[in-house]
């Protein structure tokens, strides 16, 4: 059972009662009328193989109240993007496939690209970019949600609750990120967030002082979670990061652009598995390692904007700080999976603690070497721009995929 305490600066829409999806669809079905609803699915065409996937489309079908479902599809050649297209036939919605590999998707790319706009890294930030691009050409949605296409506990409550709050016409909510239990099967998940996002904001207010930024995020239950919805009008101003810092980046950008009280998150799942990553301890270029390391440049350069001035000094205090504060939150999580019954690997957890560490000290590094480094994707509204039919020529070879092999 969920409380009903309001910590930090954020809102938060608990699950209380237990309330039917078919109460809450019910509701959404009347707010369509003035705020259509469209759903966004990054996917990689490995996913296409999966049952977390299999059963996200069963669940997608018995959902009435969305105009579109648009799906971004990555590392696919033709014949797997034709498989893509029978797959997602099931679907009741009117939906599309951005084939991200495609020649057609490749061309709107390199036309980008010769003004040097176009993402240069690939991965979930490209795709969901050029997903809101589309979502922005077909002109279908007010309300926009995303989530992932791994997530092997889904049912369609975790959207109804999802798009709720940026879809039901009485709320002045422009942007709602879901949160839950990391929890699956006998274990406590979710160790970046717990062990290096958490006590990585409360080592920096310690170092740096308090700070309204830092407090914003660490009112977020979930930082890192994959799922958010959003008005459609904040698509044309935000600038996706392209690596890891993704989650990050977007909460930050949604402090820059808007005021606290137009910003909530929401309880979305009782329980929650999907995909686990790697620590890849011996591979900074992979897996949680390489999150970790994207995740605190991203609130490096975020703090500098603020003017915090960084030095080799100051992020070897911070190191010492963190490491601090993340061995209490292990000592913490240790004990609340004991009470739980829970098993609970504390070397394992302590190890990832100390990869932490190191890889905040060459995110620092990193940082200082590169004052000039930008992970941003450029703002749709600086695309248009630039190249004022761009919406047009993307949602035209969208459709000429579509249309090319739809029998």
């Amino acid at each position: 059972m969920g409380d009903f305490h309001q910590g930090g600066t954020i809102t938060t829409l608990h699950n209380l009662t237990k309330r039917s999806v078919e109460a809450l669809e019910t509701e959404l079905m009347q707010f369509k009328q003035s705020r259509p609803m469209v759903l966004v699915l990054p996917c990689l065409y490995s996913e296409l193989a999966t049952e977390a996937l299999a059963n996200i489309v069963k669940e997608l079908a018995k959902v009435s109240y969305l105009e579109e479902i648009v799906i971004g599809l990555d590392r696919a050649n033709q014949r797997e993007f034709e498989h893509a297209l029978e797959y997602f036939s099931k679907l009741p919605q009117p939906h599309r496939i951005l084939w991200n590999d495609g020649p057609r998707l490749q061309a709107v790319d390199q036309s980008l690209a010769q003004q040097g706009l176009a993402p240069t890294e690939m991965g979930k930030g490209r795709n969901v970019w050029y997903c809101y691009g589309y979502v922005l050409a077909s002109g279908r949605a007010e309300s926009v949600a995303l989530h992932d296409c791994d997530i092997k506990t889904y049912d369609r409550s975790l959207l109804a609750r999802l798009i709720y709050p940026v879809a039901n016409p009485s709320f002045h909510y422009e942007f709602c990120k879901g949160y839950y239990a990391r929890v699956s099967k006998d274990k406590i998940g979710g160790r970046v967030s717990r062990l290096f996002v958490t006590p990585m904001l409360r080592a920096l207010k310690q170092v740096l002082g308090q700070h309204s930024y830092l407090d914003y995020l660490d009112s977020f239950r979930y930082p890192l979670a994959g799922e958010c919805s959003l008005r459609v009008d904040v698509i044309r101003d935000l600038r996706i990061p392209s690596d890891w810092g993704l989650e990050i980046g977007v909460l930050s950008e949604m402090e820059r652009n808007y005021a606290i009280n137009h910003l909530c998150q929401v309880d979305i799942a009782d329980i929650y598995d999907h995909k686990h990553q790697a620590l890849s301890a011996d591979d900074a270029a992979k897996g949680l390692s390489k999150m970790s390391i994207d995740i605190a440049k991203a609130l490096f350069r975020k703090l500098a904007t603020y003017g915090e001035v960084f030095s080799s000094e100051k992020f070897r205090t911070l190191k010492a700080t963190y490491y601090r504060l993340a061995l209490d939150c292990v000592e913490s999580y240790r004990n609340d999976a004991l009470i739980n019954g829970l098993s609970y690997d504390l070397h394992e957890e302590e190890q990832a603690v100390e990869l932490f560490a190191k890889n905040l000290m060459i995110a620092g590094a990193y940082f200082l070497e590169n004052p000039m480094d930008s992970p941003f994707i450029f703002s749709w509204n600086r695309i248009e721009s630039a190249i004022p039919d761009i919406l047009q020529k993307l949602r035209a070879a969208v459709e000429a995929d579509y249309n090319a092999f739809v029998r």
